[in-house]
């Protein structure tokens, strides 16, 4: 049976026409459905605004890193009315636990690469950080040090150069040390050097060799001076000395003294009998005598006593010169 013409060579075209477009519009779909699943727009995040004063490299999408991993990235960027940029940044509630009320937020530019927003969170037990918080973005661009770099590096360079210069201060003190090493050099070697010349040296060489021997003549003079130290103190401490001496005299006057105290004591007492007997006039003149013959012992006992004593401080002045004669007196 033939086909009529006209007629259409595939069957149910208009169906499968239909099935197709209907495919394709479901692929289209579910491929956009899962570029925004796989972006995590159907992840409930948590919104975080960045006040910097400058965004120079950040763009929308770029990702926010907390050690490494990206956390969150950027959904909107817009100038607030003090002339700030404000990012505003998206980070899933799963992600949100690493930032804290603590956290530190920075926009990090080097020589090689973009720009990168980093997190830092110094203490993980913090309070959380609230959804819609705002921070302030420090920022750290190295580019902006090479001007400032170029400049010191200009001047050390300038700086060499007047250092490397033929009238420079440097090239004048190592040619003056060269003089100085030259003269090192000499017969009075560092000295030379120092004091400018030979003859200047040889002085001072000569006032040293001067020096010297009077040092060695002062040390004579105190071994000296330590021989005779030596001997006074041999004959003032030593034995048989004259401190010696002086305390056996000592002792010896401290004895008479002793006997001429007591001799004193028996004229108190004859002077006390005496006392008594005036008030009885007939008993004195009866005792008269013997009163007399007592007095005249006592009175020679006192001469002996005060001769011995004179005797013995005559003798303490021959072997130490004191500054004034002591002379005993009888009464």
């Amino acid at each position: 049976m033939k086909r009529p013409a006209g007629s259409s060579l595939i069957k149910n075209l208009e169906f499968k026409v239909g099935a197709l477009l209907v495919s394709t519009v479901l692929l289209v779909v579910g491929f956009v459905i899962y570029t925004m699943y796989a972006r995590g727009d159907f992840q409930r995040t948590q919104n975080l605004t960045l006040i910097a004063p400058k965004a120079d490299g950040v763009s929308i999408g770029m990702p926010m890193t907390f050690s490494g991993f990206p956390i969150g990235a950027v959904k909107r960027m817009q100038l607030s009315e003090d002339g700030n940029v404000r990012l505003e940044i998206a980070i899933p509630s799963k992600d949100a636990r690493w930032l804290r009320e603590n956290s530190v937020f920075t926009l990090e530019k080097g020589f090689i690469g973009g720009a990168k927003i980093k997190a830092h969170t110094s203490n993980l037990k913090d309070q959380p950080l609230a959804d819609g918080a705002s921070r302030t973005l420090l920022t750290g661009d190295a580019t902006e040090e090479i001007p400032v770099l170029l400049e010191k590096l200009k001047s050390i360079l300038n700086n060499i150069a007047d250092m490397t210069n033929k009238e420079s201060q440097i090239n004048q003190t190592l040619a003056n040390v060269q003089d100085v090493t030259h003269r090192m050099t000499g017969e009075y070697g560092v000295l030379e050097g120092v004091l400018g010349g030979p003859e200047k040296a040889r002085q001072v060489v000569a006032v040293l060799e001067k020096t010297n021997a009077l040092l060695a003549s002062l040390n004579g003079v105190s071994l000296k001076v330590d021989a005779v130290l030596a001997k006074t103190d041999s004959r003032l401490f030593g034995p048989q000395g004259v401190m010696d001496q002086t305390q056996e005299s000592v002792a010896k006057l401290n004895a008479i003294l002793g006997d001429a105290r007591e001799s004193l004591k028996k004229a108190d007492a004859l002077l006390a009998n005496a006392q008594a007997a005036s008030a009885d006039l007939p008993r004195i003149t009866g005792n008269v005598r013997e009163a007399t013959a007592d007095m005249a012992n006592l009175r020679t006992e006192i001469d002996d006593s005060v001769r011995k004593v004179n005797h013995l401080i005559n003798e303490i002045n021959k072997k130490w010169p004191f500054a004034r004669d002591v002379e005993i007196k009888t009464p």
